[in-house]
């Protein structure tokens, strides 16, 4: 207790060592954030990292979780349903030759929409970090493997082999960065994915001569759905942001295997 004629301990000021009197620090509170230990102080909320490489400081509302669910559900859907049918085709009818790497076109695809789904579902726990690992690496393997099918038809002349050889080479390099140290590797993994995603402009002109005309513009179109999705992707304070974003990652992944049927199916029949 107080004597008398003196303050409530709560508001004393302690004294500096050169007399002038200092307000006590603000009191520190400890949060439960989804399952996260998360600093926090009164009156002004602490600006510590209670957010990281791999999940969100301010969650996702149920209907944006539940919507973006929905999206992959689709593409899940697309992938399997169309790339089944682009395997067996290839392989019956069109392509038998091709089926290799159609094959590793189609796993990385589903691979990629499988492991997004399971992250971006996942509450925040260890199981979430290490999926966020497989989930940014795996965007290197789509991107590897969408253009090996690609590169295939003119891996015979030397532009064909050596560029095969760099995108699969990118690719491996980003998939071992993101596996190993994602927190290092931030935003600038975007510029890496766009630099990949968009070599293919160097072989141009031997891909235009070994693909359909309407082939080429279904990949121009997936590669601009793919781009103009990152907008999306990094505007985080917009609602819904994550839903926006995997509509476009979805349309860009249907916009290329409808460009890679046309090419080994639709236009060999």
């Amino acid at each position: 207790m107080p004597e008398a004629g003196q303050p409530p301990l709560s508001s004393r000021r302690s004294p500096s060592e050169n007399g002038v009197v200092k307000d006590r620090p603000p009191r520190i509170d400890v949060e439960l954030h989804q399952g996260v230990s998360v600093l926090t102080s009164s009156p002004l909320q602490s600006s510590s990292a209670d957010s990281s490489w791999w999940h969100r400081a301010k969650p996702y509302t149920r209907t944006e979780i539940i919507c973006d669910g929905a999206v992959h559900g689709l593409g899940i859907a697309i992938a399997v349903t169309a790339g089944t049918s682009l395997l067996v085709m290839a392989a019956v009818r069109t392509a038998p030759q091709e089926v290799s790497s159609l094959s590793v076109y189609v796993g990385s695809l589903l691979a990629v929409l499988v492991v997004s789904l399971a992250f971006n579902m996942a509450p925040v726990t260890p199981l979430k970090r290490f999926l966020a690992r497989l989930d940014q690496a795996a965007i290197f393997l789509l991107i590897a493997g969408t253009y090996t099918p690609m590169l295939a038809l003119i891996a015979g002349s030397r532009a064909g082999s050596l560029m095969l050889a760099f995108v699969w080479g990118g690719a491996l390099i980003g998939i071992g960065l993101k596996l190993f140290v994602p927190q290092h590797f931030g935003r600038l993994s975007l510029l890496l994915y766009g630099a990949i995603g968009w070599s293919g402009l160097i072989v141009f002109n031997d891909l235009a001569r070994a693909l359909p005309p309407s082939t080429m513009w279904l990949l121009l179109a997936g590669g601009v759905a793919y781009t103009s999705g990152i907008i999306f992707h990094v505007w985080q304070k917009l609602h819904f942001h994550n839903v926006l974003w995997h509509c476009f990652v979805v349309l860009g992944a249907t916009l290329h295997l409808w460009a890679v049927l046309d090419c080994m199916v639709l236009r060999r029949l």
